[in-house]
């Protein structure tokens, strides 16, 4: 049985190609069409009220980041499966890094249930106030915010390994890789500089990501080199 019976490396590049790209579509849905939506900068009240109003778009929100972490597992096992025959230990480094960020985000979305639950007039929130109860729904969200930075951490370091094995693969465009490095330090900047300097308004990652569009894209349209990924494969084996 040959290698390339055990895997077609085609169809795991498609796969691992739909698979990111349904991320960059469901990704921008909870923050850019739901809470973006809904919050308003310094009025609680009017936050808390919109979130009451539209409960099943706010729900909509944090299930859709939910299933963005689920997804992005099998993505990076997909892409483990179609790298590892450029280096092994990459790889690995690459599926740990990848991994990692999944239950930090996942436990993360507990501070968008908490300005759920606040919002819900249920009893046991008759011990506070109306205007507390208020005020805590963005000190939630803003909490929410700052774990979504946390989980980019590591959303940018394994960019790194991944960005590697595609510059060194040889059955994937260099150039890709070049990209997906970059794409990675503009994550780690605006990490960087969210938690250093708060006051200043300024992120490069709309500027750095392109790596992450076109390397799905290419996986989908033109898949790998198969005759270059298998004589990679017999090398590592």
């Amino acid at each position: 049985m040959t290698i390339k019976e055990t895997m077609n490396p085609n169809k795991t590049a498609r796969i691992a190609g739909v698979l990111y790209l349904s991320i960059a579509f469901l990704a921008p849905f909870g923050e850019m069409f739901v809470r973006q939506s809904l919050i308003v900068p310094g009025d609680a009240a009017t936050t808390a009220s919109n979130i009451v109003a539209s409960e099943g778009l706010f729900r909509l929100g944090f299930v859709s980041d939910l299933v963005v972490q689920i997804i992005h597992i099998f993505l990076v096992l997909a892409l483990y499966n179609l790298l590892k025959p450029a280096n092994k230990n990459h790889a690995l480094l690459m599926v740990t890094l990848g991994l990692v960020g999944v239950p930090i985000a996942m436990l993360n979305e507990l501070n968008q249930v908490a300005s759920l639950h606040l919002s819900s007039g249920a009893d046991y929130l008759a011990a506070f106030a109306p205007d507390q109860l208020q005020a805590l729904v963005p000190l939630f969200l803003d909490l929410h915010e700052q774990g979504v930075f946390i989980a980019q951490i590591f959303w940018g370091l394994w960019l790194f390994p991944l960005g590697y094995l595609v510059f060194k693969s040889g059955y994937i465009p260099r150039i890709l890789g070049i990209l997906l490095i970059i794409g990675g330090l503009g994550y780690l900047i605006d990490c960087l500089t969210i938690f250093l300097f708060p006051n200043l308004d300024l992120t490069i990652s709309p500027f750095t990501f392109w790596g992450e569009v076109l390397l799905p894209l290419w996986l989908l349209i033109k898949g790998v080199n198969v005759e270059q990924w298998e004589e990679r494969a017999l090398e590592s084996a």
